[in-house]
This record gives C-alpha cells, sequence and structure tokens, in this order.
C-alpha cells in the first residue's frame, strides 16, 4: 500500500491519500473522539492525543493537528495508523456496534510500536572525549560528503563499540564507508549502524525475525544498495512483518512494485509462515527518491 501526503491551505490540515476509495458518500467529519464511535478509522486516528479532527473524503482522510504539535513527529505516527487500518480490513464506516471481541486488537501493531521515536532510546556510555572525537569526525567530513548526495547523518549514540547514527536518505546506502571512516580514526568503534537498529524489538529475535534480517542483509540490501536504498526490518508480529524504504527506495514511484514481486515474494519464498509484508514507510518525504549512480556501477564514494 502506498500511502501520499497533501498539504491544504491550513498547515493544521493535512489530507492522506491511501491510492483508493475512502468514502464514496463523503466527506464526512469528526470533530471529537466521541464522534467517530462509528468510524474505526476515525477511532484509531483520535488515539493519537495531537489529533483534533477527522474528515473522510471520497479518496482521501484529512486530520487536523493541535496548533503546537509538528507534522514531522505526528505524521509517521499518522500513517502506520493508516496503514493498519486498511491491511485489517476494517470497514471505514460500521453500520452496527462492533462486538467484544478484543482478539484483533491484541494482534495489532499500533502506530507508537512502529514509530522508533516512541520506543526506549540507547544511550551512550563511552568516554565523553571518544564521543566527540566522533562527532567532530560526522560534522566535519562525513556529513558535509553525505549532504552532496542528497543525505544527512548526525550523531545518536556511542554504546559498547557501536556508533548509532540518525541516518537519511543517501546516507544509508554510504553506511559502508561512514563505518570504515569513523573505524579508521576511531580505533574504540567497532560497528556502525542507524539508531532505529539499536531500539530493542522482540520480534527480530524469533527464528522467523532472523530469517527475514539476513534475506534483507544478505540477498535484498546489496542488490537496492546499488540504487542508494535500504530496506529496514521494523518489526515481525505474528504472520506479519513491517519494512521501512529508506534512501532511494524511500518516494520511489517503483517502491510497490519492488516490495511486491521482490521482497514480499523472497521472504514468503523462505518463511512461508508470513502472510503479510507491510510498508511503513513516509514516501512522500523522501529526500532523493530518483537517485542514480554514477555510471559504470556507482563512481567514487563521496565519503573519502
Amino acid at each position: 500500500m502506498f500511502i501520499q501526503t497533501q498539504a491544504t491551505n491550513d498547515p493544521d490540515v493535512l489530507a492522506f491519500i491511501p491510492g483508493g476509495e475512502v468514502l464514496p458518500d463523503g466527506p464526512l467529519a469528526f470533530n471529537a473522539p466521541e464522534e467517530a464511535g462509528r468510524s474505526p478509522l476515525a477511532m484509531r486516528l483520535f488515539e493519537l492525543e495531537e489529533v483534533r479532527s477527522v474528515q473522510l473524503n471520497p479518496d482521501s482522510i484529512e486530520v487536523t493537528k493541535a496548533p503546537n504539535a509538528e507534522w514531522l513527529t505526528l505524521k509517521p505516527h499518522l500513517l502506520a495508523a493508516i496503514m493498519q487500518h486498511f491491511t485489517t480490513n476494517q470497514p471505514i464506516l460500521e453500520t452496527r456496534q462492533a462486538g467484544g471481541d478484543g482478539d484483533a486488537a491484541d494482534d495489532e501493531l499500533g502506530a507508537a510500536e512502529l514509530d522508533p521515536e516512541t520506543l526506549p532510546e540507547p544511550e551512550s556510555d563511552q568516554p565523553q572525549h571518544l564521543i566527540d572525537q566522533v562527532k567532530e569526525l560526522i560534522d566535519t567530513r562525513i556529513h558535509p560528503a553525505v549532504s552532496q548526495t542528497g543525505g544527512n547523518v548526525a550523531f545518536h549514540s556511542f554504546v559498547g563499540g557501536t556508533v548509532n547514527l540518525k541516518l537519511e536518505g543517501q546516507a544509508f546506502a554510504l553506511l559502508e564507508q561512514i563505518n570504515y571512516m569513523l573505524q579508521h580514526y576511531v580505533p574504540e568503534v567497532e560497528a556502525v549502524q542507524d539508531y532505529k537498529d539499536a531500539i530493542p524489538k522482540p520480534g527480530l529475535q524469533t527464528p522467523t525475525g532472523r530469517t527475514v534480517k539476513d534475506i534483507l542483509d544478505n540477498r535484498i540490501n546489496p542488490a537496492v544498495a546499488a540504487h542508494g536504498g535500504h530496506i529496514s526490518l521494523i518489526d515481525v508480529r505474528g504472520n506479519r512483518v513491517y519494512l521501512r524504504l529508506e534512501g532511494g527506495c524511500q518516494g520511489c514511484g517503483m517502491a510497490d512494485v519492488t516490495l511486491k514481486q521482490g521482497v514480499e515474494a523472497e521472504i514468503k519464498r523462505n518463511c512461508p509462515e508470513i502472510e503479510e509484508i507491510l510498508d511503513v514507510t513516509d514516501h512522500a518525504s523522501g529526500s532523493n527518491p530518483y537517485f542514480q549512480p554514477g555510471k559504470g556501477g556507482g563512481g567514487a564514494s563521496p565519503v573519502a
């Protein structure tokens, strides 16, 4: 599923376009949670306290946020909530009160669980002089080079021997070079990763989770890296795999085809217990979705 966002004339209102029918007889507005009882989708969105109103249109969902809320932090939660609603095949409007079966709710992976910003993050435990060395390298050498490709990188934490970074856009495709540079100048660095990979996710420790991660790391990501892309495994819950497309994959018009024909087929072939592959990417914010590597396989790395 490919959900796009569109700004409106009101900076506190954002339209979410799922690429299909929402409410043919719309618009229908809900201005408070107590008004949304017959709409499972609106009720799900009102679970986010920053949401002030929800309007269901024929082909979009308009959400009004609190004036002091930021779309940067709220939008990923809304995208995950809308994605979850449509993938569970719930109706937009119920014609009668839903029953009391709580199994479906227990099985759902809520937006907050999908968003690393809401989970416990690693905190640095290394000496300050090592942290300062890493930060200086990032600020003076790595970030300027990565920004030339349309990406972004920032220090997050230094835990054990692992440096956790906040990566955006093409930075994912340059992770190997970033790792090499940091290890070269700071020998205490043993590994470099995106900080989201350091957040504990119980589903990734299951046999299925480890198999899916191995497929992504060793078969799929080496291929998509040639196009400046990266696919992160967010979690595995029951028979569902949650992925985020990053770098050149984020916002790419072929992302849905790649996910369905390539990634999903490979995962299901090796993990027959998996029934759904869910994309929780915010494709609308892709910083450089159509990155093309240089002729001859990509050319020299900008991180050197």
